[in-house]
Parts: structure tokens; sequence; C-alpha cells
């Protein structure tokens, strides 16, 4: 099969604009500290990013733990818990000001999640205050994670039920309490819905009136499988990918009503840090098309989870092995780095995706996507044949053996025949750079199953 693509876009799909860097961190709450002064593969990992785009990609600070937090000003700790058991999450926690020096010591934005399920706002003015203060890098703070799981129990609730309307008037009197000590607008990440359902940013969005002026972004929180029912080859799917973000499409709709920009303040490819198809290349694969889609659907960012250190199946790295999904997430980088437009060259209905990328006004790169999913047996291919080209063109492959394939089991993914150091995430090998040839304005790119090629042209 071959698909013919001209550059021209198809009518009705015009170019969407793009933000610096749509593609993003988060470093759960507890574990922040860990993760920067433990964990050595983490800053490298990070500026391997920046390298490809001259800017340090944002961080969010924040996660179920945020709202198990409790603020203590006297503490000389970043972070106080224990745990269970090795690789546990803590039920509770405290952390000192040195937890937000830590944060304001990062090179790039900053989002910081505080506390509002256990109901003491002044403790959370008190770390907002201080935040405002040190961190020239914030980017916003929010006021609570995920509250559609706030149940009567949880002191916020005051033993009433948790509902839509209850959790709505929660976050507009806390953003205009907060925001008033901080004198401050435009500063809140509101939201932070779970899902699109029974809590959402549409409903919020209307409902804020006047403290729409605190909001910075609507943030939504995205997991396309939950823990315990995976499927990879749905999950890297890429008209899976398109049906499972639809709903999305009406909270970046209500945010733009709002004049506010819509983010996905969390998300990865299954809930509970993943489970195991999260380490594979096909959720390497799902990164970088997810990430395409989401962009031309609207949203301005996306903060990809990296959960405990040493029980984290999604995340990008850790203090040993790398994760086969970082590659997907430097290859979407490549991909995005100092563009300012995308569009697609397919109609997102089939397993294969095109998208063409663009600086002032030009294409610059095409990227295109096989998402058949191969794990064994003759590997099949298919082959794209883009038309209005001139002058040479090259190419960068992101590939693997599978798209089973794990860097802890030895099956290291290659992007552009390289790959990332376990334990320190430093660039390795040889770049391998393909080249096609031009005939009549015409070139043809083979990509195999569970595989994607980057055409620079």
């Amino acid at each position: 099969m071959f698909l013919h693509l001209h550059l021209r876009i198809r009518v009705g799909k015009s170019p969407r604009p793009l933000l610096e860097y749509p593609n993003s961190e988060v470093l759960n709450f507890f574990a922040f500290p860990a993760y920067i002064e433990d964990v050595d593969a983490t800053m490298t990992c990070l500026e391997n990013l920046k390298d490809l785009t001259g800017t340090w990609p944002p961080v969010r600070v924040g996660g179920t733990t945020q709202d198990r937090a409790t603020y203590d000003p006297t503490s000389t700790e970043a972070v106080t818990y224990t745990v269970a058991s090795a690789g546990a999450a803590p039920e509770t926690l405290t952390y000192g000001p040195s937890f937000i020096s830590l944060a304001a010591s990062y090179a790039g934005e900053v989002i910081i999640g505080l506390n509002r399920r256990l109901n003491n706002i002044s403790n959370t003015i008190a770390a907002a205050v201080l935040a405002q203060s040190k961190m020239d890098n914030l980017y916003s703070i929010e006021l609570g994670n995920e509250p559609n799981f706030f149940t009567s129990s949880d002191p916020i609730a005051n033993g009433a039920s948790w509902t839509s309307a209850v959790d709505e008037a929660s976050q507009i009197s806390w953003q205009d309490q907060v925001c008033g000590n901080l004198s401050a607008t435009d500063i809140i990440s509101a939201g932070v819905y779970f899902g699109t359902s029974p809590m959402s940013v549409a409903s919020l969005a209307t409902t804020e009136g006047d403290s729409n002026e605190y909001v910075k972004d609507y943030c939504s929180h995205n997991y396309p499988q939950s823990s315990g029912s995976y499927n990879l080859a749905t999950l890297m799917g890429h008209s899976d990918i398109a049906s499972q973000i639809e709903p999305y499409a009406a909270e970046i709709s209500a945010a733009a009503n709002k004049g506010k920009p819509h983010i996905f303040g969390e998300t990865n490819s299954a809930t509970q840090g993943g489970g195991g198809i999260s380490p594979t290349f096909g959720a390497a694969l799902w990164i970088l098309d997810y990430v395409m889609q989401t962009v031309l659907m609207g949203t301005d960012a996306l903060y990809f989870h990296q959960g405990t250190v040493g029980n984290c199946q999604y995340c990008w790295w850790g203090r040993y092995d790398m994760g086969s999904p970082y590659y997907g997430a430097y290859f979407a980088t490549m991909a995005l780095a100092n563009a300012d437009q995308i569009a697609p060259l397919d109609n997102q209905d089939t397993k294969y995706a095109a998208y063409a990328i663009y600086k002032d006004g030009a294409p610059v790169r095409v990227l295109l996507y096989n998402s058949d999913y191969y794990t064994s047996g003759t590997r099949s291919s298919q082959t794209f044949t883009l038309s209005g080209l001139s002058g040479s063109v090259t190419a960068k492959r992101l590939t693997a053996a599978y798209a089973t394939s794990r860097v802890d089991q030895g099956q290291n993914p290659t992007v552009a025949g390289r790959t990332f150091a376990n334990g320190t995430c430093t660039i390795q090998g040889t770049e391998s750079v393909e080249t096609a040839s031009v005939s009549g304005g015409k070139a043809t790119f083979t990509v195999a199953a569970s595989e994607a090629l980057l055409v620079y042209l």
C-alpha cells in the first residue's frame, strides 16, 4: 500500500500554531527532591531535550502526594515522610522552605502543586507566598490534585458528598483567597481534573466568573488505559489515539472561550504508575503520536508523569535504567523543535500518520508514523510518497526490534542510530542520517510496522 502525500494542506486542516515547548515533565511531589538530588539521569535527560530546543523543558511538581503534604516553615529538610515499604508513596508528608528553593533552582518554568484536600488554606497560602517570592521560574500554582477522587471523608468535604458543584465552588473560593494574599492574577492552573467526567474544565470555566482573571490555564489529566486493563496495540494505534482524546476537544474549546490555554498537566500511558505496556517501545510511539494529535487539537502543553523512584513503569528514566518511552519523547521534541506550526497530512482514520511541521510559513520537516503493531514474524512496512519537494532530503528513524522492546530487558530502541546510556542518559553512538533521492518533486520513504521517520526538507 502506498500513501501519496502533498505538502499543500488538505482543505479544512490549516496549520496549528505551536508553543515553544509542548512536551514536558511531571515529577511526583514527594519524589521531586530525590529525582533532582539522587537520580543522576534527571538533569541530563532534561538537558538533552533543552539542547534540541534551546529552552529547558517546563516541569510540574505535583501529583497525588501534593494533596497529602503540609508545609512546615521550620523544617530543615526538603521533604519528610515514612513509607511502609520501598517503592511505596507516603500517606502523609511535610515539606520545608528548601523544597521551594530546590524548585526555584531549576532553569525552566515550574508548576507547583499545593494541597487543597486537607482543607488547611492558611498553610497553602503560606507555601504559595513563599513560592511566589522565591521562584522567578514559577509558571503557575495548582490548588489540589484530581478532586474527582475527593470523598466525604476528606477534610475538605466536611462529611458531605463531593460533587462537581461543590468542587467548583471550592476551587473558586480558594483561588480568590490565595490570589488575594499574593496580589496576583494569571497564576492558577485550574481544574486539574482526571478525565472529563463527572467534573470537567468545560463546567468549571463556565462557573469561574470574575475569578477567571486568576486562572493561568485550565488543566486536564489523561491516562488512556487503566491499571489492570492493558492493550499496547490500542494504545499506540493512530486512529485509536484520535478516538481516545476526542472528549478533550470540548475542554480545550471551553478554555479558549475564556481566553485561557489548556494543558494536560499530568498524563501517561496507564494509571497507577503504568503497567506491562508502559516500559515498551510501543509506549514511546504512543507518546510521539499523542503529542502531535493533542497539539493539533489545541492543547498548549503535556506534562508526562514521573512517579515513585524505583517503582514506575512509565517513567522516562530511573536510577539504573532508561525507559523506552524517553525515546519517543526525545523524537517528538526533535520533530517540533523551533517550529511554529503543525498540520496533518492524513485524516487520522487509519494506522498511518503524517504531519507537516512548519517554520516561518514553510514546511521544514515531515513526521511519518506506522502504528501497525509488530511483535514477531515478518515485519510489514508502509510506503509514503511525498510530493512538492525540492533539493536534497534526509531523514532520521525511530525504531526498535519490536513494539514490546524494553530497555531494561536489553532491547534498546534507537533514535537515528543512537541510544541513551542507562543511569546517566548520556547520548551514545554515531548518528545515522538517511538520504532520499528527489525525482520530479517526489521522494518515497519506507516505514516499518511500529516505527517512525522524521524527514528533513
